[in-house]
């Protein structure tokens, strides 16, 4: 595939996606790497854009430079950000009443520790879609509950049972009883984070390193 392929395929993504308006996001590609520059309204929308590029077939890498612009109405004090964020936290049943929020000029950085990558990554995916949000700095740590035993099994096996993964092309190496880390070659996004999300399941997990690569 060409670059000049790749990127109408990228731009195709845009259009077809519904959770985004990609009209004022610039495309350009150069050996599979893809560059997004441009503007959206919000950050949900930015997010939503990295998704679909990360989608499609012969991304290897991205590198995104896209501004989120709120209109003057649209703009929402850090005071206001910061009190809908804790609400939304506790809120959700999922995320553990340790994590903290931090709001400066719109940017929101959640810390303190959780028992669970499905935590950490709940608490991000709750604030990300406030209005008023420029970006979400995510510095939780992850301290199990579970202790870690049998873990590399545990995760080649996991990745044998999803179908989107070639198991056989990944290498997992497991070191101090909880750090995973991911080696080897996969065919696109969606079977990176599989990986990922396989890793991040076991057990006692706290820590991941991917150096997958995209083919």
């Amino acid at each position: 595939m060409t670059d000049s392929q790749l990127r109408q395929d990228i731009i195709d993504e845009f259009d077809f996606d519904p959770a985004f308006d990609g009209e004022h996001i610039g495309v350009a590609v150069d050996s599979n790497v893809v560059s997004l520059t441009g503007h959206v309204t919000s950050y949900a929308q930015k997010v939503a854009a990295i998704a679909a590029a990360r989608r499609v077939k012969g991304v290897h890498a991205i590198a995104e430079n896209i501004e989120v612009r709120y209109s003057f109405q649209a703009k929402t004090a850090d005071d206001q950000i910061a009190k809908r964020a804790i609400d939304i936290l506790t809120w959700d049943v999922i995320v553990p009443d340790t994590v903290e929020v931090l709001v400066q000029d719109g940017w929101v950085t959640i810390s303190g520790h959780v028992n669970s990558y499905y935590q950490k990554t709940a608490a991000e995916d709750d604030v990300r879609k406030l209005s008023g949000v420029r970006g979400v700095t995510n510095t939780i740590t992850i301290k199990p509950r579970a202790e870690a035993s049998n873990v590399k099994t545990k995760i080649e096996l996991a990745l044998k049972r999803h179908a989107e993964i070639e198991a056989n092309a990944i290498r997992v190496t497991v070191e101090n009883g909880n750090k995973v880390i991911l080696d080897g070659k996969v065919d696109n996004w969606d079977e990176r984070r599989a990986a990922e999300n396989a890793a991040w399941s076991a057990p006692g997990v706290a820590f991941v390193e991917d150096h997958l690569t995209i083919r």
